[in-house]
C-alpha cells in the first residue's frame, strides 16, 4: 500500500464523546463541506472528525493520486487510543477510499455509510466528473457555485467555492489520469462491516444507483441501499434534511 500522508481535521462534538465518526469528502471538495454530517452527529452526542484528502483543502500535496493512495491515507487516520471508528461516512471519492481502507483492515471501523460512492465509474460518469471539476477550477467563485446550485445553503456555496480555491488542480486532474480503471468493487465485496449506501436519485444524477457498481456490491449481504429522492450527486447539499433522515435510519 502507498505511503500515507497525515490528513488535517475539523471536528464537531465533545472530545470525550463515546462514539467517534470519521467524515471523508469527495473529489475537489474539502472536509468542511461535510459540515451537515458533523453538526447532526455532534447534536446526537457523537464526536465527528472530517479530513481533507491529499491534494485537497490544506492537506499535504503528493505525487501519488491513485485510489490506493487515498485509501492508505484514510486507513492511517485513527480515532485514537487504538479504537476503531464507530462510523465512517464517505462521499464519492471518499466512499471509494473508505471501501479500500475497510477491506484492508476489518478493525478500522465498525460501520460504513457511503454517500453516492465512486465504487466503479462508467466512461460517461468520468466525463461528467471531469467536466464538473473543470468548471469549478475555471471559475472558483461563490457566484459561479450559486448560479449552478441556487438552492444550496449559503455555507455550502461559500465552502464549495473555497474548496476549488484550496485544492490542487493538478492533483484533481491526476486523480483521473492515474486511475485509468476506476473500480474498487473487489474491495467492496471484501468489506466485513455493516455498510449502507445513501444513493442519489438517478432521475437527477447518481454515480451509484442503477450503475454497474450497485449490481456488483449487491453480492455482499452486508450492503444495504437507500435513495434520496430529487437529489443529485451531493445529496447532503441538494436535500440535506432527507439525507440526514436516511443517515439516522441507517444508524437506528
Amino acid at each position: 500500500m502507498p505511503s500515507p500522508v497525515a490528513l488535517p481535521r475539523l471536528s464537531w462534538g465533545s472530545p470525550s464523546a463515546e462514539r467517534r465518526a470519521l467524515l471523508i469528502h469527495g473529489l475537489g471538495s474539502n472536509g468542511a463541506l461535510m459540515w451537515r454530517y458533523g453538526v447532526a452527529l455532534a447534536d446526537a452526542g457523537w464526536r465527528a472528525d472530517a479530513v481533507d484528502l491529499r491534494g485537497h483543502g490544506i492537506a499535504p500535496r503528493a505525487l501519488d493520486y491513485t485510489l490506493g493512495a487515498y485509501g492508505a491515507d484514510v486507513a492511517a487516520a485513527r480515532a485514537g487510543d487504538g479504537r476503531p471508528w464507530d462510523l465512517v461516512i464517505g462521499h464519492s471519492l471518499g466512499g471509494a477510499a473508505s471501501v479500500l481502507a475497510a477491506a484492508a483492515d476489518a478493525s478500522w471501523t465498525r460501520r460504513l455509510v457511503l454517500i453516492d460512492p465512486a465504487i466503479s465509474l462508467t466512461d460517461r460518469d468520468r466525463d461528467i466528473v471531469r467536466n464538473s471539476q473543470t468548471r469549478s477550477f475555471d471559475d472558483p467563485t461563490e457566484e459561479a457555485v450559486r448560479a449552478e446550485h441556487p438552492h444550496w445553503h449559503p455555507q455550502d456555496i461559500e465552502l464549495k467555492a473555497l474548496s476549488a480555491q484550496q485544492a490542487s488542480r493538478w492533483a484533481v486532474e491526476q486523480t483521473s489520469a492515474q486511475n485509468p480503471r476506476w473500480d474498487v468493487t473487489d474491495a467492496a465485496l471484501r468489506v466485513s462491516v455493516p455498510t449502507h449506501v445513501i444513493a442519489s436519485d438517478p432521475r437527477v444524477y447518481s454515480i451509484f444507483r442503477g450503475k454497474p457498481a450497485e449490481s456488483a456490491v449487491a453480492a455482499n449481504p452486508l450492503f444495504t441501499v437507500s435513495v434520496v429522492p430529487d437529489a443529485g450527486h451531493s445529496p447532503h447539499r441538494d436535500r440535506p434534511e432527507d439525507t440526514l433522515a436516511a443517515l439516522r435510519a441507517a444508524l437506528a
